[in-house]
């Protein structure tokens, strides 16, 4: 395997090839705010990934169809919060706490790690396949201590590549807790019909409404006709009307067993794709939207806990917490079916 340290002064504002292979090709840029960019391109497609910046990924084609929601974001930029660089087609929500917060909790959305400044990054690369490592070190006084290791891969002549994300924690005596979410902003899909390897309805409509969701007449009337089944949450051939998103939630997803498959299905045939583990991800979201200036049908976003907020998943019960020197990994298989 060959190793290849990157720096940030690698990356201006011309493209710069870092690597290349009768397979595979890694450029690099920086946009024009500063953010540096790396794309891992094969045969299929690629994928953009801001390596010094939460290791979002940005952007992520293959045959010719993006993955990535409408969105009003035409470069990724500089910001403390998600909401200000919202044009992403993942990142990683948490680790400390993570989702919406309720007004008692005193998190950022989605927690302090997605678009953290990391402290360095890699490439590693064999015949088959390419990795962007990314590291960062969490240290406050009198707080936590962590280090989170997010990576992605993309193999050879395929439209498949893994998300993974390690987090150890770095104190000598003190546990610390751990909310996270892999957050996969996939494209909407008009008429899309969604599947899973759980029960059809393991998935069931949000009931709260977070602080961001304004209601509207229309709003609560898709929301009482989805739970009243006038609306099958499978078909999309509404959802073109769900402004604000509609949410679902599925729980306890070890039940339904390990290894689970998600499926959002194109009315040409392609089906988008997302597998994981039940014991890495307990629970599971899945988030539609559609308005003029953002479109997205996140059909499955698997987590540790619901996206409420820290103090939620406090209450739930599924929080978890990391000893001293314990390493949690999480790994996510996504893109398009081959």
């Amino acid at each position: 395997m060959l190793t290849i340290p990157l720096h940030r002064a690698d990356f201006t504002e011309g493209v710069r090839t870092f690597a290349r292979t009768d397979e595979f090709s890694v450029t690099g840029t920086r946009y024009p705010k500063g953010i540096e960019s790396l794309t891992i391109i094969n045969s299929r497609g690629y994928v953009e990934v801001l390596p010094y910046m939460g290791q979002i990924i940005w952007d992520a084609e293959f045959d010719d169809v993006s993955l990535r929601m409408t969105n009003m974001f035409s470069a990724p930029q500089p910001c403390a919060e998600i909401s200000d660089t919202y044009g992403c087609f993942a990142f990683h929500s948490g680790l400390l706490a993570g989702g919406c917060p309720s007004p008692e909790d005193t998190h950022p959305l989605h927690g302090e790690f997605p678009t953290a400044s990391m402290d360095e990054a890699w490439l590693e690369i064999d015949e088959n396949s390419v990795r962007i490592v990314s590291s960062y070190e969490y240290v406050r006084g009198f707080g936590h201590h962590y280090r989170a290791t997010p990576s992605v891969v993309l193999r050879s002549g395929s439209s498949l590549f893994d998300i993974d994300l390690a987090v150890t924690n770095l104190s000598a005596y003190a546990p610390m807790p751990l909310q996270y979410m892999c957050h996969m902003n996939y494209a909407f899909v008009e008429n899309g019909v969604l599947h899973e390897s759980i029960p059809a309805d393991a998935f069931q409509l949000r009931r709260s409404i977070p602080a961001h969701v304004t209601p509207t007449e229309q709003w609560t009337r898709i929301n009482e006709d989805i739970l009243a089944g006038r609306i099958d949450s499978h078909d999309l051939s509404v959802a073109t009307q769900f402004d604000p998103e509609i949410v679902y939630f599925a729980d306890d997803l070890s039940q339904y067993g390990r290894e689970l498959s998600f499926e959002l299905e194109h009315p040409d045939g392609t089906r988008f794709v997302t597998r994981f583990s039940s014991e890495d991800f307990p629970c599971a979201t899945r988030w539609i939207l559609c308005n003029p200036d953002q479109k997205v049908t996140a059909f499955v976003l698997p987590a540790t806990s619901r996206p409420e907020g820290f103090l939620a998943a406090q209450r739930a019960g599924t929080l978890i917490h990391l000893a001293a020197g314990e390493t949690k990994t999480f790994h996510v298989t996504t893109g398009i079916k081959e």
